[in-house]
């Protein structure tokens, strides 16, 4: 017999934390565990560890909804967020129902029995279990390894190249010279970490980035938590942020012009006098066509000013024993090179879906809502946001679960099913223009056209139809098992 949960919840993350703890408040008494594939809690703020690693939104709206952040830091240090989930694991006791080292393989559905009957390996060894409700916390990113692209003449290379994935701890980097590729993220992060005792970091960057400065530390959230407490003052500095964040997006979009040239004036002013802001900080791209990457109180434009960092942009030729060569003839001289070069994307964690013996192919199912799946009857996935904090959407995601299965409760449903209509258009499910996204989006669920199938981008809309928008909405289908009745009685 297989051990039976009413609820399991995939990934020990920021998400699947999150998703317990909402769970476990609205139904103390419901069995559930979490399948963590690692030996830890963390997800993401657990696998990266490469110096400087930190948070690219506000510890306000990343931080989850019911446990305020409380730390001076608005934008916080990887070791810092990673603290604030594990304590939050700990303090509602969910660290005692997470079991490790079990990565989920495949998931199959029954309708006769209302339950899914989910097979792990664990040591090797495969087990199944089952639910009545499966959640799929995993994010999106694949853990095993990252993103890197074939360069010519890599294994010439007598240096050290380190993917920020897979960050080497007792790698040692003081007084070398240091060449990161890349210009997102990850990289806009890692150049002011090493540039404090590398001999030289240079960002090798194909195109320029958006970057946006801002303040460590908020002051108003800081005084307003003084004034009103931490709960009040995190909730009015959280809608605070969302609101500032959500008006530079939709300028960003609608008017595209005006904010380049905010942006731009932004970026002269953090730099040198004379500084070539229209070749190293003018991307080919419209604002937030990619995600706009945060650079708190300008540490990499301090940096650059010092003279510790500098900026090169052209496109590699290959690498060669001393560095690399680049497209004008120049070559970079390194003694480290950091592939700051993106990330590769798992549509959901990798699963295998089978409903009533029919295999699910991934990509031609539809998102109803960005968190259910059309045809796979009590299912739910966290993809957060790419336009603000994931833990924002992260939170919906929860609240619209318990929601639902207060409702199913309510009316003695034991399944509900979203069902596409087969008239709505196909739409990537992610409208991104990020390499690493468009270099996966075909194993990915679709999208649609019109709502209840799109992806929504907008935390005040999404507050009102996941937070209180109606359950039963004409899409969503229940039903009930005769035979998980007779079991229940």
């Amino acid at each position: 017999m297989s051990e039976h949960f009413d609820v399991l919840i995939v990934g020990a993350g920021l998400s699947g934390i999150g998703a317990a703890r909402h769970l476990q408040e609205a139904f103390p008494q419901r069995g559930y565990a979490i399948l963590e594939a690692r030996d830890a809690i963390g997800g993401t703020w657990d696998l990266f560890r490469y110096p400087g690693v930190r948070s690219d939104s506000d510890m306000h709206t990343l931080g989850y909804r019911f446990r305020p952040w409380t730390d001076t830091k608005a934008i916080a240090d990887g070791p810092s967020i990673l603290r604030y989930v594990r304590d939050t694991a700990a303090e509602a006791g969910i660290d005692r129902r997470i079991r490790y080292g079990h990565k989920v393989i495949g998931a199959e559905w029954s309708s006769d029995e209302a339950r899914w009957t989910v097979r792990v390996d664990h040591d090797g060894e495969s087990e199944t279990l089952t639910c009545a409700f499966l959640h799929v916390c995993s994010g999106y990113y694949r853990y095993e390894q990252g993103y890197t692209p074939d360069f010519a003449g890599l294994g010439e290379f007598r240096g050290q190249v380190v993917h920020p994935q897979h960050w080497p701890l007792d790698l040692d980097y003081a007084g070398k010279r240091v060449v990161v590729i890349g210009s997102g993220a990850t990289a806009v992060t890692l150049v002011p970490a090493l540039a404090d005792s590398a001999a030289h970091v240079t960002m090798l960057q194909r195109s320029p980035t958006y970057i946006m400065t801002a303040p460590t530390e908020d002051p108003i959230a800081n005084r307003l938590r003084e004034l009103l407490g931490p709960r009040r003052a995190y909730t009015l500095t959280r809608w605070k942020n969302v609101a500032i964040s959500t008006l530079i997006y939709q300028l960003s979009k609608r008017r595209p012009r005006m904010m380049r040239e905010f942006f731009r004036k932004e970026t002269i002013k953090q730099l040198p006098a004379g500084y070539d802001v229209d070749v190293h900080f003018k991307p080919s791209y419209g604002p937030w066509d990619q995600r706009l990457c945060l650079v708190p109180d300008a540490d990499l434009f301090r940096s650059i000013g010092s003279g510790a960092a500098s900026v090169v942009t052209d496109r590699i030729e290959r690498f060669t024993a001393h560095g690399i060569r680049l497209a004008s003839g120049r070559e970079l001289e390194a003694d480290i090179v950091v592939t700051a070069t993106g990330l590769q994307l798992l549509a959901l964690g990798g699963i295998e879906f089978t409903v009533d013996g029919k295999p699910v192919d991934l990509p031609s199912t539809m998102a109803y809502k960005g968190m259910m799946l059309g045809g796979l009857p009590n299912f739910a996935f966290t993809i957060g946001y790419t336009n603000a904090s994931w833990t924002l959407k992260a939170d919906l995601v929860s609240e619209f679960v318990c929601r639902l299965l207060r409702h199913m409760d309510a009316n003695g449903y034991t399944h509900a099913t979203p069902w596409p209509d087969p008239g709505i258009t196909e739409q990537p499910l992610l409208d991104f223009q990020a390499g690493y996204v468009l270099r996966s989006m075909a194993e990915f669920p679709k999208a649609g056209s019109r709502s209840p199938w799109r992806l929504g981008m907008n935390y005040a809309q999404d507050v009102v139809t996941l937070r209180h928008g109606r359950i039963e909405d004409g899409t969503m289908r229940f039903a009930r098992s005769a035979v998980r009745s007779r079991q229940l009685r």
